[in-house]
This record gives structure tokens, sequence and C-alpha cells, in this order.
């Protein structure tokens, strides 16, 4: 393998666990992180809770393979990527539409997947939605921080994003693959209605703001990432002038910068900020699967 300046790249191996082998990464795509359910309690201290965008996606993969469902997968992005295991496993995929394959034969997402030590696990570039889970029996055990295994590309904790060459160690199963012959697809929408509450500074903005928050469309912006989800589209006019001290943010917090374009914070958010939040998204999990054009409307909560 070579490095991005030419020179050899060497492989950057985690804590291993005993016995349960490892996975190496053939190929790391455009973004693909370790991630479990997060590390919560910490906001206090600055760290947010980070942890897969969706959730309920790395759930079902872990039951799928046997495993807890807090256990530690990967969060893949948009272009895939390719992986082999040292020894035999189950893995299973869920979230976006793609496609999986095991050495040369095809396998399908949301079941559980016989992958033989040493056979290529290919995940393809995703054709609908953005984003998938992979959980691999005995999950990915690498360090935990402060009690998580959650990469957190904002602050940095946790291990970092994974590059060619990685090697991944692997837990020690916990149960038998679940008995499931097929799961529901998930559903990736052209426009996404997302549930609003007031935030604590909405009196910060004009009438014409709030009019336009709950009755205009908005667009997913290509700068979006773990930490927001960038909007364009109307900007909110402010009613007061100056500056805020920093206070505190929350999942969901829809933040207005100086452009007066809407920003929702997601799992890599900063725990405090200095422009004045507008509102709150009550379930912010859609946008994980949002590509860049993507439309956005916002509605209150009895909608």
């Amino acid at each position: 393998m070579t490095g991005a300046d030419g020179a050899a790249a060497e492989p950057r191996t985690a804590d291993r666990a005993a016995g349960g082998g490892a996975m190496a990464v053939l190929r790391a795509g455009a973004l693909t992180t370790v991630q479990d359910l997060g590390r919560p309690g910490w906001a206090h201290l600055g760290v947010p809770r980070s942890g897969a965008l969706d959730p309920r996606a790395l759930r079902l993969a872990n039951r799928l393979v046997g495993n807890p469902e807090s256990a530690a997968g990967l969060e893949i992005t948009l272009t895939g990527c390719d992986l082999r295991p040292t020894r035999a496993t189950t893995v299973a995929v869920v979230g976006a539409e793609v496609d999986v394959r095991v050495g040369a034969r095809p396998g399908d997402s949301g079941r559980p997947l016989a992958v033989p030590g040493g056979a290529v696990l290919r995940i393809g570039p995703a054709r609908r939605g953005l984003r998938c889970w992979l959980a691999v029996a005995g999950g990915i055990a690498v360090a935990p921080v402060l009690g998580s295994r959650a990469t957190d590309t904002l602050s940095g904790l946790g291990p970092a994003p994974l590059r060619d060459g990685d090697l991944l160690p692997l837990g020690t199963p916990d149960g038998p693959p679940a008995p499931v012959d097929v799961t529901v697809p998930g559903a990736f929408p052209t426009v996404l209605h997302l549930a609003v509450r007031p935030g604590p500074r909405q009196d910060w903005f004009t009438p014409a703001a709030l009019d336009r928050l709950l009755g205009t469309a908005y667009e997913v912006s290509p700068l979006s990432n773990r930490v927001g989800a960038r909007l364009t589209g109307a900007p909110l006019p402010r009613a007061m002038a100056g500056e805020l001290p920093s206070e505190g943010l929350v999942l969901g917090a829809v933040q207005v910068p100086a452009d007066g374009q809407p920003l929702i914070f997601l799992a890599d958010h900063p725990t405090t900020g200095g422009y004045p939040v507008v509102a709150v998204v009550d379930d912010v999990t859609p946008l994980a699967q949002a590509r860049p054009g993507t439309t956005v409307r916002f509605h209150g909560p009895q909608r």
C-alpha cells in the first residue's frame, strides 16, 4: 500500500480481541467509520454523543448477526468498501441500497451472510440512499474511548476513519445469526418532512423568518457531513443583531449562521455554539440517507 505522499503506508492495527480474528480493509471508500450507539452523558465536558447516524439500522444489523445491539460496526458512506476477514464470520448490511458480494457470489442486504475466512466482502456504491451499516459477528473490537468505540469526526475521539490497509480486530461471537429470510427495505424519499419544535432563540428571528421555515422547501447542501446537514434555500432574516455567547446545543438543533441558511446538527455536533437556534428537529434519522439535493420541508410537531 502507498500513502498520499507515495511512501509505503503501514496498516493501523487497533487493539486485538483474543481469538476473534480481524477484518482487513482493502478499500476504505469515501468515508467509513467505526460506530456504535455513541457515548452519552459527556456533553457537560464538551463531548457529544456521536454514534451511528441511524441507530435503528445499526441495531438491526447487530441483531441479524447475533450481536448485542450496542456492538460496534461500520458506517459506510456512498462509495462502499472492500473488506477481508481473517476468519469465517457472519455479516449483515442494512441501510442504503447497495450491491453486496462475497467472493464471486452475490449477497443480500438485510440478511445474515456467511463470509469464509480470506474471502473478499465487497459493498458497492449506494444506488439509493447515502449510508449503510455493516455488523460483523462479535463486533468491531477496537479500544473504547469514554465507554464507546464510535468515531467522532469533529473531536477526533475514537478510532480514525478507515484507510486502505487497516486491520480491525473482531470480538468473539455471542450467539447464532438470526433466523431471518428477509427484512423490509428502507425508504428513500426525495422529500423529507421533518417535525420541529420551537428553539430557544426563536425571538431572534422575524415573523417572516418563522413563516419561511415552515412554509418553504430547502435542499440538502453538498457541504453536509456527520456534524450537520447544511441546507440551502430562503434565508431566515434576524430580528436581533449582535452575537450570542456560546450556549448548549442538542442533537437536531437548527442553527442559523450569519448567511441565514439553516444548519441541522447531527451526531458529531459540537456541544456549544454562538449562532441562534431557531428550532429543534424531533428526529434527525431520515437525514442519514439524505443525498445532496434532497428536499427538506419543516412542519410543527402536531402534523
